[in-house]
């Protein structure tokens, strides 16, 4: 028996049916909702290195943590000091006290000298005993409190972005249909996944940037008091590092703005491909495809490479500017030596708060290449939880009965995805409770649309549907859809086992009441024959099971929901004919005490409805049963003879 959507085209949803390219007029939408730019989904973000606005809106996430980020930063001071102390007792201690028997010198010790000589009257051991034991305190000071600071810090980031990521989550999964008929779903993945952890990179250096700077201030003020001039001579680098870290920062906007396009791109062709990998085998596309991706591929290779040059050049260019530090040190230290201005150890020390000095603006032009991904990231995150387009819901929702009539009706519904082109032309038709209405019609005349706006996937004015007389925009989307059933041909089957498919998480299914609806729609046995019955594990998409125990299943989950409204829209398509019987009866034990609307079923099917409606183009061409339209030899009547002729001479 064959399917009446393949003659008409119906099977395989039209472009306008399936990509609508704007929201739907509703009398009270905000005109500034009236057409949504989603290319800002696929627009190139700036990506400012600091974005105070962004942090400061990411600063509400890590509010609920802010105890441990304050012991963090606690830690982080202590183990900064320490550092500077372990420092001091190489140079002032060791080398100026110990080695060259120098106690007075202009360069701070910070008590170290007087602490070293207290320890070994104490203990009564050798001076350089009594420095190793300090630094040995200092040490284990210096590593337990850096490990606490770094666990601390980055138990707080994680679950910041936890909470931000579930709220992203969250956010996508009340978005309206008309969202993502215009937005590319590996869009939506990269903002999820990928902008979510970059965040993490650019938030852990910051912690890290902070741990450097804290130092950089210490030896900035004993390397002040100490030698005023060469201190200002070694300050003269940092002018030249912060001017190449804007050309740097010039160079590498753009680029790594490409870095995170490209690989947006890769996530939705990746995505793409991988959905619909048997139609790609079928029709042998995997060259092509192979093609398509590594060309995307390249684009990534190339932009990252560039981002890669940029960063081992400004590296490089900085660890130049540490060397020559360096070389002024020794020769004008020196020279300070030599004319007793400044002691050995003081030289010495000087070396090493160079490394301070200036290890903060290396790792910030280190972490530059993050900040401006986490900032480009951070803006596409909130970028996509500002979008607000939803379905308007009632201020004060109309609670509906326990128990529906399920009379539904439309009443001069005009509609269009697009102003230009519409869809839905002056549609009226009012189905009684518990009555059997086929809707029959070609491509893109407007079937599917009719089930999304009585699903209310869409806004549409007032006073055009009803369910039981009430206005559907009176009711909560929610409310609603909780008492309709929809079985689609490309049923969705969600990871977990089949009890869990069939409940789908409602506690008001228990596990009798699952396993009755599967009795009752005939699925019972062939899940019985699974090695673990109800509670086999169904892999992606249900490709363990066939169609029609995909189908079956589906039945299953709309009986044990028990909805007053029932929607078949090709649900009985591509079924292998053993299991026909079987689809056919636990149909019909569906349908029994409900109001169904079927859309382009088999024959038999359609010969059983109440009413059949035929819609051509968006408008309602014919009303009536199988027998008054073949006997009118009209639209539905050509059609009929077109796809049924064989079969019914097979009669």
């Amino acid at each position: 028996m064959t399917d009446l959507n393949q003659a008409t085209g119906s099977g395989a949803t039209g472009a306008q049916d399936a990509a609508p390219r704007s929201d739907a007029r509703r009398s009270d939408a905000r005109p500034s909702e009236a057409r949504r730019d989603y290319a800002m989904f696929d627009a190139e973000l700036s990506g400012a290195v600091l974005n105070m606005h962004l942090l400061g809106r990411l600063m509400a996430w890590l509010k609920p943590y802010r105890i441990t980020l304050v012991l963090s930063a606690f830690l982080i001071l202590f183990t900064s000091y320490v550092a500077v102390i372990m420092e001091i007792i190489i140079s002032r201690v060791l080398v100026d006290y110990i080695i060259v028997g120098e106690r007075d010198s202009p360069m701070p010790d910070l008590g170290m000298i007087d602490l070293t000589i207290w320890l070994e009257g104490r203990l009564g051991v050798e001076p350089i005993y009594a420095a190793g034991l300090i630094f040995l305190v200092l040490l284990i000071c210096f590593s337990v409190a850096g490990h606490a600071h770094r666990l601390t810090l980055i138990s707080s980031i994680v679950r910041c972005l936890r909470d931000l990521r579930q709220d992203l989550f969250t956010h996508m999964e009340t978005r309206p249909s008309s969202f993502y008929d215009r937005v590319p779903i590996g869009r939506i993945m990269t903002r999820v996944t990928n902008d979510v952890e970059t965040l993490y990179e650019m938030l852990r250096g910051i912690g890290g940037l902070i741990g450097e700077f804290v130092p950089f201030l210490v030896a900035m003020i004993i390397m002040l008091s100490t030698s005023v001039r060469l201190t200002l001579i070694l300050l003269l680098l940092v002018p030249i590092v912060a001017v190449a870290t804007f050309f740097f920062r010039r160079a590498s906007r753009e680029v790594f703005r490409l870095v995170r396009n490209s690989v947006s791109s890769l996530n939705q062709n990746l995505q793409e491909n991988l959905s619909g990998m048997q139609v790609v085998q079928l029709s042998q596309r995997e060259a092509h495809n192979l093609a398509t991706y590594t060309e995307i591929n390249k684009d990534n290779r190339r932009y990252e490479y560039k981002a890669i040059n940029l960063g081992t050049t400004y590296g490089a260019f900085n660890d130049s500017l540490a060397s020559m530090g360096l070389g002024i040190i020794i020769w004008y230290g020196g020279g300070e030596v030599v004319q007793d201005q400044m002691s050995l150890g003081g030289v010495i020390l000087f070396t090493r708060f160079m490394h301070m000095l200036f290890t903060p603006v290396v790792m910030l032009g280190e972490q530059l290449n993050v900040l401006f991904r986490a900032m480009a990231s951070g803006e596409r995150i909130f970028q996509a939880l500002d979008w607000d387009e939803q379905i308007h819901e009632p201020a004060e929702p109309i609670q509906l009965p326990p128990r529906l009539k399920g009379k539904v009706e439309f009443r001069h519904v005009n509609f269009s995805y697009d102003p230009d082109i519409p869809i839905l032309k002056d549609v009226s038709i009012t189905i009684q409770p518990g009555e059997k209405l086929a809707i029959v019609g070609p491509t893109g005349s407007g079937k599917s649309t009719m089930i999304r706006l009585l699903g209310r996937f869409y806004d549409f004015d007032r006073e055009l549907i009803f369910l039981d007389d009430i206005d559907l925009n009176d009711l909560h989307s929610r409310d609603l859809r909780s008492r309709i059933g929809v079985v689609l041909q490309d049923f969705h089957i969600f990871s977990g086992t089949i009890l869990d498919n069939i409940a789908l998480g409602n506690p008001n299914i228990s596990r009798e009441r699952s396993i009755q609806a599967a009795k009752t729609v005939n699925a019972h046995g062939f899940i019985s024959a699974l090695p673990d019955g109800y509670e086999a594990e169904l892999v992606e998409r249900g490709a363990n099971l066939s169609q029609g125990q995909r189908q079956l299943l589906a039945f299953a989950r709309v009986l044990a929901a028990d909805p007053e409204i029932l929607i078949l829209d090709e649900a009985t398509a591509s079924i292998d004919t053993e299991t026909e019987l079987l689809i056919q009866d636990g149909l019909r034990k569906l349908m029994v005490g409900r109001t169904s609307i079927l859309i382009a079923h088999r024959l038999q099917t359609i010969q059983e409805a109440d009413r059949i409606m035929v819609l051509h183009d968006g408008v309602v061409e014919e009303l009536g049963s199988h027998e008054e339209l073949l006997a009118r030899e009209g639209l539905y009547h050509t059609l009929h003879e077109l796809q049924f002729q064989e079969v019914d001479d097979t009669e």
